[in-house]
């Protein structure tokens, strides 16, 4: 049972909101699509659910050409960030209503009623209607009634972003092993790094209507195709500092040099990458020091960022603790080599950064 998107494209009124793309998900995965707002996430969720029909390209599902088949016609499952419940009707009602539409022996649906309501923490709202519930507690049935389903393939769209933190962190952990018993294919969109890499699975990054790369998690996460797959798989965003190498040395800045990085690598323009958690404003042995100037900082609980301009380069720093630093401050931060990728000016990887490839 395999999902097979060939050189699908999406053109409406002349824009191109998804270029062309070729996916395949396979039975019992999970697939992760990551990327900004507006990159294309939910374009592509709806031409897999045949809510909207590629303009070019194909889209098989369980060996059929399904391109421009009806969505009531596949046995899917699509849970929205904005949660859509029936209003009438109690949320046992709710969750058992796909159920009944397949018609499941009421047994059956009263177990699978149950057992779902009691993951998602719903069971003393049973009897309630949707409107009494609070908004997340409303999100979790609908999620609920697409879990029950048993759908072959499960698209969620940001659907834990309206959950307070305990209990999204529960069902990141919950979620793909129940899919993954079901032996369905999910697909779950996000904007969160953090969010892809405790998913796991596959993941697809999406960047203006691209997919960048594609692959296991950890591996787009620690060995990115770009400088672009970089830039979305890091939050804050990957920093970013062209340099110029001749012979032993690069040079960047005003007059300022490093070793020569990435190996055997030939002379010309380059990108050196890092991410914001590996700046350090503690000295580090065999690190390159910066010299930079602070312009603000943001503090968040037991962590804070600095922003930090380099030259004409604006770079952010994700640093422990909390730091009583002024803004204007001349600030040196400390960078360890080996976690340093190396990008051509055309944006593609020349070298990963040496713990990652180590990891």
């Amino acid at each position: 049972m395999t999902l097979y998107m060939q050189e699908v494209s999406y053109v409406v009124g002349g824009q191109t909101y998804i270029h062309p793309t070729s996916l395949t998900l396979e039975t019992g995965t999970m697939n992760v699509l990551l990327g900004p707002t507006s990159s294309g996430k939910t374009t592509l969720m709806r031409l897999m659910a045949g809510l909207d029909v590629p303009t070019e390209g194909r889209i098989h599902w369980k060996g059929e050409d399904v391109t421009g088949q009806r969505v009531q016609d596949r046995k899917i499952a699509m849970v929205y960030q904005q949660f859509i419940n029936y209003p009438a009707m109690t949320v046992y009602d709710n969750i058992a209503s796909p159920m009944r539409l397949m018609g499941l022996d009421r047994d059956e649906i009263d177990a699978r009623v149950r057992e779902t309501a009691e993951l998602m923490q719903l069971t003393p709202m049973l009897q309630r209607k949707p409107l009494e519930l609070s908004g997340g507690q409303q999100q979790r049935c609908a999620l609920a009634r697409a879990l029950v389903k048993n759908a072959g393939l499960v698209l969620l769209d940001e659907p834990l972003a309206n959950l307070d933190y305990k209990l999204r962190e529960e069902l990141r952990a919950e979620i793909p092993r129940i899919f993954e018993k079901a032996g369905s294919i999910f697909v779950y969109a996000t904007t969160e790094p953090e969010e892809a890499l405790l998913l796991g699975g596959n993941c697809a990054t999406l960047w203006e209507g691209r997919v960048t790369q594609f692959g296991p998690t950890a591996q787009v996460y620690r060995q990115p195709a770009d400088a672009t797959t970089a830039r979305v798989f890091s939050d804050p965003p990957m920093n970013f500092l062209h340099v110029e190498k001749r012979g032993d040395l690069m040079h960047f800045g005003d007059g300022e040099t490093l070793p020569a990085l990435g190996g055997e690598i030939p002379d010309g323009a380059y990108q050196l990458g890092f991410r914001p958690n590996h700046l350090s404003l503690e000295p580090i042995t065999g690190a390159i020091c910066f010299d930079t100037t602070l312009s603000v900082t943001e503090i968040t609980g037991s962590e804070t960022f600095v922003h930090l301009a380099h030259g004409e380069a604006r770079w952010v720093g994700l640093v422990h603790g909390l730091r009583d630093l002024q803004a204007g401050q001349s600030l040196p931060v400390y960078l360890d080599p080996s976690r340093i990728y190396l990008f051509g000016e055309d944006g593609l990887l020349v070298a990963s950064a040496p713990y990652a490839e180590a990891a």
